[in-house]
């Protein structure tokens, strides 16, 4: 493997599993892939792209990294450059993307770029995250870079400040929102694609995990516990009625990223899997043979994922939509329960009270 500076193949700094010719669809999340696909389709999104693709100014923000962060190199922030070709070399990417260091002091990262992919990580993050932590978020970096997600991320943030300056119109915005939630939308999935791109780097299931407590409750580890923090995962996809199942979905609609807890529960779900063992034994889809991929077996994978998700849900919404498909009658009925907080049918006496969960909203 080779990088920028000419820099030859070496190993990583302790014995892990390497994936040559790995492709991202060995451990993409199948909400990203669907999604994805539907994003393709939204009207006016290719009109969009092929003018935006041309008029952003890719050349300036490289001169903006470089005149204005720290580059990550042999001479600066070395050990960050070690883990950085570690997770290239392990995820067999062949050029070793340019990574800066830029002073904020919020905990993020980010991959953009439209012709070559660059890596951005805050001094915020670095102060918080430990060796482990830091090699899993390096390596989530570069499943991005590996999976193309950073020519979309970039229009994301382009058009997203670009809403903002057009607001004022009157519908100046609409169709511009229309793309953002959509894309939105689209980079929450890849997020949970770019975790699984993480944990193949670091190959520590622990160390994701703390990462992730740690972007949700700061450098406390002492005050926090792996088990109740999955918990609080389980609790938000299970607790609450109808009510909540739609405060959810408005409450993640801005955001660019999955709830930490969501994203904490997806990633061990997927480390227990056997795809996951698969994956470590050798046995995973290349890049050599992406040209034959199946679109249409990308569909059923989709779909059977969708299909699980609402069979095995614990969320109020996915559990009507489950006891609907199944055939269950009385649709104003169960509505009417599952509005109430109801778990089952209402036969209590008249004027009785109806059962909530969780404080009355104010």
């Amino acid at each position: 493997m080779t990088n920028g500076n000419g820099t030859t193949e070496h190993l990583p700094g302790r014995d892990r599993r390497r994936f040559p010719g790995i492709s991202s669809r060995a451990y993409e999340h199948p909400a990203d892939r669907s999604a994805l696909v539907a994003l393709r389709r939204l009207s006016g999104f290719d009109t969009v792209f092929k003018a935006l693709s041309g008029l952003l100014p890719e050349r300036s923000l490289r001169l903006l990294f470089l005149s204005d962060s720290v580059r990550v190199d042999d001479e600066q922030f070395a050990h960050l450059y070690a883990m950085l070709r570690d997770a290239c070399y392990i995820l067999d990417l062949e050029k070793v993307p340019p990574m800066y260091v830029t002073q904020d002091p919020k905990p993020n990262a980010m991959c953009v770029g439209l012709d070559e992919p660059v890596i951005v990580v805050t001094t915020g993050l670095i102060e918080l995250l430990d060796e482990e932590e830091m090699r899993a978020v390096i390596g989530h970096e570069v499943g991005h870079a590996l999976s193309g997600h950073a020519v979309y991320r970039t229009i994301l943030l382009f058009l997203t400040g670009l809403a903002v300056k057009v607001a004022w119109i009157p519908l100046g915005n609409v169709a511009i929102m229309a793309i953002v939630t959509a894309l939105r939308e689209w980079f929450r999935k890849s997020e949970l694609s770019a975790d699984r791109a993480g944990l193949l780097v670091g190959q520590d299931l622990q160390a994701s995990m703390r990462g992730l407590m740690k972007i949700a409750g700061g450098n406390h580890l002492h005050e926090m516990n792996v088990d109740a923090f999955l918990k609080q995962a389980d609790e938000y996809e299970s607790s609450g009625d109808l009510r909540d199942s739609v405060l959810k979905i408005l409450n993640v609609l801005p955001r660019s990223h999955p709830f930490t807890t969501v994203r904490a529960a997806e990633l061990r779900r997927w480390a227990t899997s056997r795809d996951y063992q698969r994956i470590m034994d050798g046995h995973y889809d290349r890049r050599e043979d992406d040209g034959e991929a199946s679109v249409y077996e990308s569909f059923r994978q989709s779909a059977s994922h969708y299909s699980e998700t609402v069979r095995t849900s614990k969320d109020p919404l996915m559990g009507l939509i489950r006891d609907l498909t199944d055939g269950a009658g009385d649709l104003g009925g169960k509505l009417r329960d599952r509005f109430a907080g109801r778990a089952g049918g209402a036969n209590g006496a008249p004027g009785g009270t109806e059962g909530t969960t969780g404080p009355a909203a104010p």
